[in-house]
């Protein structure tokens, strides 16, 4: 097994492959998350975002590439009634909840052209295909919100490109807006793709229990939602992915 890390976009993207890639693909990868972090980093203040949230640059006047990723946003904003939102409490056009993402979309895409199973993660998002070294298949653990040395649940990634996202507030605290009062302490969402994984398990973590029953239903996915109060809620797909390690979990169909 080979692994492979770099810092980017302020986090760390770890690859792992069953044999190594090569440095022409690496190097691509790199290039990827790259540019979107130039492009859309409001910690960089020479970004094109960051001058747009300055009032340096329209919105209306930036490329077009950034144009088609706000309107991205703001179709998920209303495919999650509001739930989801690019727009920060003061105003400012937030594009992180689906660059991040997008960028590990077209990550895959370069590993898939490599040929080579992977398995890709990046802050508290997974993504990947094929599987572990011997044809095991990856295997990926979630965190306890209450206990940060030790896993809820277990989930296999099979077959095709599988992606899951976790959305919390232990590692970053308080940094959703959420609207209305704070329902969840953290959110695992698992998808065929991880745009649909990551902005949903943001939009769970911004809503309520309600917000969860509207996206479960909408959505092909399978969610593990833990509550404020210490209690959890599972889809039927999630269910399976709970460990023993979490006996006295109170878990419910979503």
């Amino acid at each position: 097994m080979t692994v492979h890390s770099f810092g980017t976009m302020g986090t760390v993207v770890s690859l792992r492959t069953p044999e190594g890639m090569t440095d022409a693909h690496l190097g691509r990868l790199h290039r990827v998350f790259d540019e979107y972090d130039r492009t859309y980093s409001l910690w960089d203040d020479t970004s094109p975002l960051s001058a747009v949230a300055r009032g340096d640059l329209h919105l209306t006047d930036a490329d077009p590439a950034i144009l088609d990723v706000y309107a991205l946003a703001l179709e998920w904003r209303q495919r999650t009634d509001g739930a989801f939102t690019p727009h920060r409490p003061d105003g400012v056009v937030d594009l992180s909840g689906v660059v991040k993402a997008l960028a590990m979309r077209d990550a895959g895409d370069v590993l898939d052209a490599e040929g080579a199973d992977w398995l890709l993660t990046v802050g508290g998002d997974v993504l990947g295909r094929g599987s572990h070294t011997g044809g095991e298949p990856w295997m990926v653990g979630v965190v306890d919100p209450d206990r940060r040395d030790a896993l809820a649940a277990w989930l296999q990634l099979r077959s095709g490109r599988r992606a899951l996202a976790t959305s919390g507030t232990a590692e970053r605290g308080e940094h959703i807006w959420v609207r209305g009062s704070a329902t969840f302490a953290q959110v695992t969402v698992a998808a065929d793709d991880i745009v649909t994984a990551d902005v949903l398990a943001t939009a769970i973590m911004a809503g309520d229990q309600a917000d969860l029953d509207r996206i479960t239903a909408r959505f092909a996915v399978d969610v593990l939602a833990f509550r404020r109060d210490g209690s959890a809620v599972a889809t039927p797909g999630a269910r399976f992915w709970l460990t023993p390690l979490t006996p006295l979990m109170s878990v419910h169909s979503g």
